[in-house]
Protein backbone atom coordinates (compact mmCIF):
# COMPACT_ATOMS: atom_id res chain seq x y z
CA UNK A 1 0.00 0.00 0.00
CA UNK A 2 1.29 3.85 -0.89
CA UNK A 3 0.54 5.82 2.02
CA UNK A 4 0.45 10.11 1.81
CA UNK A 5 0.56 10.64 5.37
CA UNK A 6 -0.40 14.63 5.93
CA UNK A 7 0.88 15.79 9.42
CA UNK A 8 2.57 18.91 10.91
CA UNK A 9 3.23 17.35 14.41
CA UNK A 10 6.90 16.31 13.86
CA UNK A 11 6.62 13.62 16.66
CA UNK A 12 3.30 12.25 15.22
CA UNK A 13 4.84 12.24 11.75
CA UNK A 14 7.92 9.95 12.74
CA UNK A 15 5.99 7.76 14.85
CA UNK A 16 3.35 6.79 12.14
CA UNK A 17 5.83 6.96 9.43
CA UNK A 18 8.06 4.50 11.43
CA UNK A 19 5.12 2.36 12.75
CA UNK A 20 3.23 2.14 8.86
CA UNK A 21 6.31 1.20 7.38
CA UNK A 22 7.05 -1.61 9.58
CA UNK A 23 3.33 -2.90 8.66
CA UNK A 24 4.61 -2.67 5.37
CA UNK A 25 3.07 0.44 4.01
CA UNK A 26 5.40 2.72 1.43
CA UNK A 27 5.01 6.37 3.42
CA UNK A 28 5.42 9.46 1.75
CA UNK A 29 5.11 12.30 4.75
CA UNK A 30 4.36 15.83 4.30
CA UNK A 31 3.61 18.46 6.84
CA UNK A 32 1.37 21.10 5.46
CA UNK A 33 -1.16 21.82 2.75
CA UNK A 34 0.09 22.67 0.28
CA UNK A 35 2.70 20.41 0.17
CA UNK A 36 0.18 17.97 0.51
CA UNK A 37 -1.89 18.94 -2.97
CA UNK A 38 1.60 18.36 -4.87
CA UNK A 39 2.21 15.51 -3.28
CA UNK A 40 -1.39 13.94 -3.46
CA UNK A 41 -1.58 15.00 -7.54
CA UNK A 42 1.56 13.89 -8.35
CA UNK A 43 1.97 10.23 -6.12
CA UNK A 44 -1.25 9.28 -7.06
CA UNK A 45 -1.41 7.02 -3.39
CA UNK A 46 -3.86 4.27 -2.34
CA UNK A 47 -5.10 6.39 0.58
CA UNK A 48 -4.54 9.41 2.60
CA UNK A 49 -4.13 10.05 5.93
CA UNK A 50 -5.00 13.74 6.83
CA UNK A 51 -4.75 16.03 9.81
CA UNK A 52 -7.24 18.82 9.99
CA UNK A 53 -4.94 21.20 11.56
CA UNK A 54 -2.51 21.90 8.81
CA UNK A 55 0.05 25.18 7.68
CA UNK A 56 -0.68 26.85 4.51
CA UNK A 57 -4.21 25.17 3.68
CA UNK A 58 -5.87 23.45 6.49
CA UNK A 59 -7.07 20.07 6.03
CA UNK A 60 -10.37 20.71 4.99
CA UNK A 61 -9.62 23.45 2.53
CA UNK A 62 -6.99 20.24 0.90
CA UNK A 63 -9.62 17.76 0.96
CA UNK A 64 -12.10 19.95 -0.72
CA UNK A 65 -9.43 21.38 -3.86
CA UNK A 66 -8.50 17.75 -4.23
CA UNK A 67 -11.99 16.67 -4.69
CA UNK A 68 -12.45 19.69 -6.72
CA UNK A 69 -9.84 18.79 -8.70
CA UNK A 70 -10.95 14.79 -9.62
CA UNK A 71 -8.87 13.39 -6.98
CA UNK A 72 -10.64 10.32 -5.59
CA UNK A 73 -8.50 8.82 -2.87
CA UNK A 74 -9.59 7.52 -0.20
CA UNK A 75 -8.89 9.46 2.86
CA UNK A 76 -8.90 9.39 6.56
CA UNK A 77 -8.96 12.20 8.53
CA UNK A 78 -6.86 12.00 11.64
CA UNK A 79 -6.81 14.81 14.38
CA UNK A 80 -7.87 15.72 17.67
CA UNK A 81 -10.50 17.94 16.85
CA UNK A 82 -13.15 15.41 17.24
CA UNK A 83 -16.34 17.02 17.61
CA UNK A 84 -19.40 16.20 15.56
CA UNK A 85 -19.30 19.44 14.14
CA UNK A 86 -15.89 18.61 12.89
CA UNK A 87 -16.82 15.13 11.41
CA UNK A 88 -19.85 16.18 9.40
CA UNK A 89 -17.83 18.88 8.15
CA UNK A 90 -15.04 16.54 7.00
CA UNK A 91 -17.34 14.18 5.83
CA UNK A 92 -19.11 16.87 3.51
CA UNK A 93 -15.82 17.78 2.36
CA UNK A 94 -15.24 14.25 0.73
CA UNK A 95 -13.49 12.43 3.60
CA UNK A 96 -14.01 8.51 3.63
CA UNK A 97 -13.51 7.79 7.26
CA UNK A 98 -12.55 9.81 10.39
CA UNK A 99 -10.59 8.68 13.47
CA UNK A 100 -9.85 11.02 16.31
CA UNK A 101 -6.98 11.47 18.56
CA UNK A 102 -5.77 9.33 20.36
CA UNK A 103 -6.20 6.08 18.48
CA UNK A 104 -4.77 2.73 18.08
CA UNK A 105 -2.76 2.02 15.67
CA UNK A 106 -4.38 -1.60 14.89
CA UNK A 107 -7.64 0.10 14.66
CA UNK A 108 -5.79 2.75 12.47
CA UNK A 109 -4.34 -0.20 10.28
CA UNK A 110 -7.43 -2.01 9.83
CA UNK A 111 -9.56 1.54 8.57
CA UNK A 112 -6.58 2.16 5.86
CA UNK A 113 -6.82 -1.25 4.42
CA UNK A 114 -10.79 -1.50 4.66
CA UNK A 115 -11.00 1.64 2.53
CA UNK A 116 -8.59 0.39 0.12
CA UNK A 117 -10.10 -2.62 -0.20
CA UNK A 118 -13.60 -0.61 -0.97
CA UNK A 119 -12.03 1.84 -3.75
CA UNK A 120 -10.32 -1.16 -5.67
CA UNK A 121 -12.34 -3.99 -5.53
CA UNK A 122 -15.28 -2.54 -7.94
CA UNK A 123 -17.79 -5.41 -7.11
CA UNK A 124 -17.54 -4.13 -3.52
CA UNK A 125 -20.73 -1.73 -3.83
CA UNK A 126 -20.73 1.47 -0.67
CA UNK A 127 -23.76 0.88 1.43
CA UNK A 128 -26.67 2.85 0.60
CA UNK A 129 -27.21 5.14 2.99
CA UNK A 130 -30.45 6.32 5.50
CA UNK A 131 -31.99 9.02 4.06
CA UNK A 132 -34.60 11.72 4.52
CA UNK A 133 -35.69 13.78 1.91
CA UNK A 134 -38.07 16.63 3.19
CA UNK A 135 -38.96 19.46 0.92
CA UNK A 136 -35.96 20.46 -1.09
CA UNK A 137 -33.16 19.12 1.80
CA UNK A 138 -32.14 15.47 1.99
CA UNK A 139 -31.12 14.16 4.78
CA UNK A 140 -28.09 11.87 4.68
CA UNK A 141 -28.61 9.66 8.36
CA UNK A 142 -25.48 8.02 7.36
CA UNK A 143 -22.77 11.06 7.55
CA UNK A 144 -24.82 13.40 9.22
CA UNK A 145 -24.83 15.63 5.64
CA UNK A 146 -27.70 18.39 4.55
CA UNK A 147 -28.33 18.27 1.03
CA UNK A 148 -30.25 21.32 -0.87
CA UNK A 149 -30.93 20.44 -4.91
CA UNK A 150 -27.71 18.23 -4.83
CA UNK A 151 -25.66 20.41 -3.20
CA UNK A 152 -24.43 20.37 0.41
CA UNK A 153 -25.60 22.70 2.41
CA UNK A 154 -23.46 25.54 3.62
CA UNK A 155 -24.35 25.44 7.58
CA UNK A 156 -22.26 26.25 10.63
CA UNK A 157 -21.76 23.68 13.36
CA UNK A 158 -24.79 25.20 15.57
CA UNK A 159 -27.45 25.46 12.52
CA UNK A 160 -26.25 21.86 11.58
CA UNK A 161 -26.77 20.37 14.92
CA UNK A 162 -30.31 22.40 15.33
CA UNK A 163 -30.98 20.77 12.45
CA UNK A 164 -30.12 17.50 13.61
CA UNK A 165 -32.40 17.68 16.17
CA UNK A 166 -35.21 18.59 14.16
CA UNK A 167 -35.12 16.06 11.77
CA UNK A 168 -34.30 13.19 14.60
CA UNK A 169 -38.36 13.42 15.01
CA UNK A 170 -39.69 14.90 11.63
CA UNK A 171 -43.13 16.62 11.86
CA UNK A 172 -42.44 16.73 15.83
CA UNK A 173 -41.95 19.96 17.63
CA UNK A 174 -38.45 20.45 20.11
CA UNK A 175 -38.36 21.87 22.99
CA UNK A 176 -35.90 25.24 23.61
CA UNK A 177 -34.69 23.70 26.50
CA UNK A 178 -33.92 20.51 24.62
CA UNK A 179 -32.45 22.10 21.38
CA UNK A 180 -30.13 24.27 23.66
CA UNK A 181 -28.73 21.61 25.29
CA UNK A 182 -27.88 20.08 21.99
CA UNK A 183 -26.45 23.19 20.05
CA UNK A 184 -24.63 24.13 23.13
CA UNK A 185 -23.64 21.24 25.17
CA UNK A 186 -21.99 21.94 28.00
CA UNK A 187 -21.10 25.49 27.40
CA UNK A 188 -22.82 27.40 30.73
CA UNK A 189 -21.54 30.82 29.49
CA UNK A 190 -23.80 30.90 26.57
CA UNK A 191 -27.07 32.47 27.38
CA UNK A 192 -30.22 30.54 26.86
CA UNK A 193 -31.50 33.11 24.56
CA UNK A 194 -28.51 32.55 22.27
CA UNK A 195 -31.01 29.20 20.67
CA UNK A 196 -33.45 32.29 19.13
CA UNK A 197 -30.03 33.59 17.46
CA UNK A 198 -29.37 30.20 16.03
CA UNK A 199 -33.16 29.52 14.71
CA UNK A 200 -33.35 33.35 13.23
CA UNK A 201 -30.59 32.21 11.10
CA UNK A 202 -31.00 28.57 10.01
CA UNK A 203 -34.67 29.98 9.27
CA UNK A 204 -32.63 32.48 6.94
CA UNK A 205 -31.14 29.76 4.96
CA UNK A 206 -34.29 27.68 4.45
CA UNK A 207 -36.13 30.20 2.70
CA UNK A 208 -36.97 28.41 -0.63
CA UNK A 209 -36.05 25.02 0.20
CA UNK A 210 -39.69 24.18 0.66
CA UNK A 211 -39.27 23.77 4.55
CA UNK A 212 -40.91 26.47 7.17
CA UNK A 213 -38.89 26.48 10.36
CA UNK A 214 -41.96 27.26 12.93
CA UNK A 215 -42.14 28.62 16.86
CA UNK A 216 -44.89 26.93 18.39
CA UNK A 217 -45.92 28.84 21.56
CA UNK A 218 -45.03 27.38 24.42
CA UNK A 219 -44.00 23.53 22.83
CA UNK A 220 -40.88 25.06 20.74
CA UNK A 221 -39.76 24.79 17.28
CA UNK A 222 -41.00 22.17 14.48
CA UNK A 223 -39.34 21.72 11.03
CA UNK A 224 -41.99 21.57 8.25
CA UNK A 225 -42.44 20.66 5.08
CA UNK A 226 -44.57 23.09 2.76
CA UNK A 227 -47.81 22.01 1.32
Amino acid sequence: MQLLLVEDDPTMQATLHRALTRRGMEVTAVSDGRAALAQWAALQPDAIILDLTLPGLDGLQVLQQARNRGLRTPVLILTARGTVGDRVMGLNAGADDYLPKPFDLDELEARLRALVRRSADPTVAPLAPSTLQIGAIRYDKDSGALYLNGEVMELTPRELALMHALLAQPGHAVTKERLYELVFPGQLDVQYEAIEVVVYRLRKKLAGTGLTLMTLRGLGYLLRADA
